[in-house]
């Protein structure tokens, strides 16, 4: 049967960006849709083999800053299925599935879903790291895969300057440290031993 409405087509400006996750063995596509100048929405499906299969899917909504407001996140493994629905409200309270989460600080402006290199552009984007000098510290709510538990995460993420796949952000957490790479729009294109991006054929 044809759907008279013709195809479904993205909304306008809405970028696809497609990861390939080599520490999981899998992929990672997002659709990225601008809702303001400072603002966005996403559309993601991730698929991993390593250590242990799983299927993730996920819907994120950023306020103004680019401060996450929700995301919605389902996990599918062979042993059953995992949802999460973790909000940020306008001041500063952060909530799991309708329950408050005590430890969660209001400083706190991003969740970080784990193994996902779309939510390390919104602390870049926020401070022009990936354009402009400067080190900054953060307080992620940080989702475990796939599991989907959610744990306070210290960071820093200081800009180095030209790489070859864009600008190089050195990013800490703990003893774990990395290069990552951002194109001109804040979006990562390379990640040092995590993912790299894949660019459709012209």
């Amino acid at each position: 049967m044809t759907d008279s409405r013709g195809p479904h087509r993205a909304p306008a400006g809405t970028q696809a960006l497609t990861w390939q996750v080599t520490e999981t063995g899998g992929f990672e596509t997002a659709w990225v849709t601008p809702t303001g100048p400072r603002a966005f929405t996403a559309r993601g499906r991730v698929f991993a083999a390593l250590p242990h299969p799983y299927w993730l899917s996920y819907e994120l909504e950023t306020a103004e800053d680019w401060i996450t407001r929700r995301i919605r996140v389902t996990a599918e493994t062979p042993d059953g299925t995992g949802r999460l629905d973790l909000c940020r409200d306008g001041s500063g309270g952060w909530s799991a599935n309708g329950a408050p989460l005590p430890w969660a600080d209001p400083a706190a402006l991003d969740c970080d879903l784990g193994l996902s290199p779309l939510t390390n552009s919104m602390p870049v984007l926020r401070h022009g790291l990936h354009r402009t000098p400067g080190t900054h510290d953060y307080l992620m709510t940080w989702i475990s895969v796939p599991d989907l538990t959610v744990h306070a995460s210290p960071q820093t993420y200081a800009h180095r300057g030209p790489g070859p796949a864009g600008t190089r952000v050195h990013f800490t957490s703990g003893d774990f440290e990395s290069e990552i790479e951002f194109d001109s729009a804040g979006f990562v294109t390379s990640y040092a031993g995590l993912a790299h991006r894949l660019h459709p054929a012209p």
